[in-house]
């Protein structure tokens, strides 16, 4: 069974989640707490699993592997149905290129680490801190809602069933809304909309997570 070290509210983590749910296949939790005591992904034993100290780390026997995107092609290539990927190579490439723009472009923007360091470290103020990172998540978004207007409408990203695309773009809208960053985006909301009402991404949402703080 596959393990994955993940946190609750963790964007990267989020989209794995949705990951393996659309998979259908069975995984066991560890929560790291990125805050708690100083951020539990820095205690020596996760440190052992992982030098870069981040989650999501998938976990599959002897085999340890970190970063979203790649934990996605691992998981397409060991577990190819149902496919997460077009079939056809451009529409791939597309996709791919559409999870690059969130994963390594918008969302490593408003990670924890760099939003603590804009305080602690830049001195940056509250509000000015909320303004930088409305402007890159809202640039950002911008940027997919227009590519995706330019091609023809489909119920998810990349066609009539999700893709890793969909897995990207529902908790980079789960963070727009939580930092105040939502526009009038058409496209990327009624796909949002479409996601949240399907089992996988309704079992992998940060409140329905074990480690999520109890109301």
């Amino acid at each position: 069974m596959f393990k994955l070290y993940n946190y609750w509210r963790s964007s990267s983590s989020y989209r794995v989640r949705i990951a393996l749910n659309l998979k259908l296949v069975e995984y066991e939790t560890v929560p790291v707490h990125l805050v708690r005591d100083g951020g539990e992904q820095h205690k020596p034993e996760f440190h052992a699993l992982n030098p870069h100290e981040l989650v999501p780390l998938l976990v599959d026997g002897d085999f340890a592997l970190g970063q979203s995107l790649a934990i996605f092609h691992y998981l397409e290539a060991q577990l190819p149905q149902p496919a997460l990927v077009p079939q056809d190579a451009r529409e791939a490439a597309r996709m791919w290129a559409f999870c690059q723009a969130i994963a390594c472009e918008i969302q490593p923007l408003q990670n924890t680490r760099v939003l603590r360091y804009l305080s602690e470290e830049l001195g940056l103020a509250e509000d000015a801190r909320t303004a930088w990172l409305r402007h890159w998540i809202g640039s950002g978004l911008a940027a997919l809602e227009e590519e995706l207007a330019q091609r023809p409408a489909h119920p998810y990203c990349f066609g009539q069933t999700p893709t890793y695309a969909d897995c990207c773009l529902v908790p980079q809208m789960y963070a727009a809304e939580r930092f105040g960053a939502l526009r009038d985006w058409p496209r990327l909301q009624a796909i949002t909309e479409r996601c949240r009402g399907h089992e996988a991404f309704i079992k992998a949402h940060p409140d329905a997570q074990a480690d999520a703080p109890k109301s």
